[in-house]
């Protein structure tokens, strides 16, 4: 069993006792030009070999001790939004923005230094640390917002978002589709506004076209009801619980 040493998430990385197989270098030519690019689902790369690698869930576990400094060793993030909670994620879509950051087609300068294939390994350890996230029990208690404007946040969730983020915002593994419910609402809203402006370049299409025209209010009023909605009771972790792989 490993021993959890934090790490600043701003720092150099240190992650002691852990072994890793260093990956290929990174292509900088590709990485800056996928940089120029908007595009949902880049064809190749890691992100297609990684799905058909059979996962190595005890080389997950090695993996995500590096992800436990910012994720914490629970998968919960932070309940005020500075980073998200992966704990429960589709394993699909852990792989596809893992790809997506190492490839230059999601601008994410924190993680990008922890992601390296030269710290945590080549294509195989993104197929193992995605399948060791997904199946931790998720926060009881993620952050949320006021629950001041909760009816209209409901009506704009049934008419806008249930399609692909279903009704309980339970995602789409196949379609890549993310698990949004008990998300922190400060990194909903984060992410949110930057789709809409363009920011996160690897998002999907459609999305940005059917929030285009949300107000700030239909914004913060969405979010808030998207990060009450709860996941399957199997799927939650008792309140306190701590991940025992980093005692």
């Amino acid at each position: 069993m490993k021993r959890y040493i934090p790490l600043a998430a701003t720092g150099l990385l240190m992650a002691a006792g852990v072994a890793l197989a260093a990956g290929p270098a990174v292509d900088q030519k590709k990485f800056e030009e996928n940089k120029t690019k908007k595009e949902w689902m880049s064809q190749g790369g890691e992100r297609e070999e990684a799905l058909t690698l059979k996962p190595n869930k005890e080389n997950g576990k090695d993996v995500y001790e590096v992800c436990s400094a910012c994720h914490q060793p629970e998968g919960w993030g932070l309940p005020d939004g500075t980073f998200p909670q992966l704990a429960g994620q589709h394993r699909t879509v852990i792989i596809k923005q893992l790809a997506d950051i190492r490839d230059g087609h999601r601008d994410n300068p924190t993680m990008y230094p922890f992601a390296l294939p030269s710290e945590i390994g080549g294509t195989q350890a993104i197929a193992d640390v995605s399948e060791y996230m997904a199946v931790l029990k998720m926060n009881p208690e993620n952050g949320v917002g006021k629950g001041d404007d909760l009816q209209l946040g409901a009506k704009l969730y049934a008419d806008n978002c249930v399609r692909c983020h279903g009704k309980d915002g339970e995602g789409d593994a196949e379609k890549y589709y993310p698990r949004i419910q008990a998300q922190h609402y400060e990194y909903l809203v984060r992410q949110y506004r930057w789709i809409k402006e363009g920011k996160r370049r690897n998002s999907n299409p459609e999305m940005v076209e059917q929030i285009k025209n949300f107000s700030d209010r239909d914004t913060l009023a969405v979010l808030d009801y998207v990060s009450r909605l709860k996941p399957p009771a199997d799927l939650i972790a008792p309140k306190g619980w701590k991940n025992p792989d980093f005692k």
